[in-house]
């Protein structure tokens, strides 16, 4: 008899996040032609009820705003710059003379990415990429966020298996589950409770979503996953050796920051 194993999909942790600026347009572009098989976003809802691609409560990390995201409206994001907190400038301003990079530097200004935006870069990218949607907690809106990411993945038709919808918060995914039944849900851990070591899960998940810090102390825990019938989707997966463990314990999906150079290990594996 002939086992087929099959590669577990390359997911892109914030688009790839190693390159380009966390959660912009041009992460997910880069993560497209990188050959990723998906995506990864966090998402949060802004003041007047739209769901925007990004991380943290705040907005002073990533942009060159400050404040909450949940008292920001859209139309004040959509003027901030996301992008140029992430270029490193050089030492010495000397440098810049001549630098076509840093000539421009203030002219160029990276809008947020709304996930109708990216929702719309996927379908129109000529391929098949999955995407994985966290939905963070706790936030001021509460469920109201399921409700606005199931209407807006209705709206473009994609309340089906390309889209998994993680969270942290078993909640959320409770919701996700009478909301919208189709979608699969991810359990995100970043330690695994004592009553779910046997590789159960709460009700509400489908799949296990452990950090690899913990799929690398405990190893055996993807095989109890894997004989209860849950996948598992490991997150952050970047370091050569991580990504060499991950891919021998025969994960379902990494979630990288790399997903080239995790796809080339792959290639580098397959001979």
């Amino acid at each position: 008899m002939i086992v087929v194993v099959l590669a577990p999909r390359v997911v892109a942790h914030r688009g790839s996040s190693v390159a380009v600026a966390e959660h912009t347009r041009a992460a997910y572009e880069q993560a497209l032609d990188d050959g990723a098989d998906g995506l990864e976003c966090d998402v949060r809802l802004t003041i007047d009820g739209h769901l925007v691609c990004l991380h943290d409560r705040t907005l002073s990390r990533t942009s060159d705003l400050r404040g909450l995201i949940s008292e920001t409206p859209l139309a004040d994001l959509r003027t901030a710059d996301f992008g140029n907190w992430a270029i490193d400038l050089p030492e010495s301003a000397d440098e810049l003379v001549g630098d076509d990079r840093f000539g421009v530097i203030d002219r160029l200004r990276v809008p947020v990415l709304a996930l109708e935006d990216l929702l719309a870069l996927v379908a129109d990218c000529g391929r098949r990429v999955d995407l994985m949607i966290e939905t963070k907690h706790p936030t001021r809106y509460g469920g109201l966020v399921e409700h606005r990411l199931v209407e807006t993945l209705q709206h473009f038709g994609m309340v089906d298996p390309r889209v998994s919808v993680m969270s942290f918060a078993t909640s959320a995914l409770r919701r996700i589950r009478a909301l919208a039944p189709g979608l699969p849900t991810v359990q995100l851990m970043q330690r695994v409770p004592l009553f779910y070591r046997d590789g159960s899960l709460p009700v509400g998940a489908d799949i296990a979503g452990p950090s690899v810090d913990i799929v690398r102390s405990h190893p055996r825990y993807v095989e109890r996953l894997h004989a209860a019938g849950h996948p598992l989707f490991v997150w952050t997966v970047d370091e050569p050796r991580d990504i060499d463990l991950v891919l021998g314990l025969g994960v379902d999906a990494v979630i990288t920051n790399r997903p080239a150079e995790v796809l080339a290990r792959l290639r580098q594996r397959a001979g």
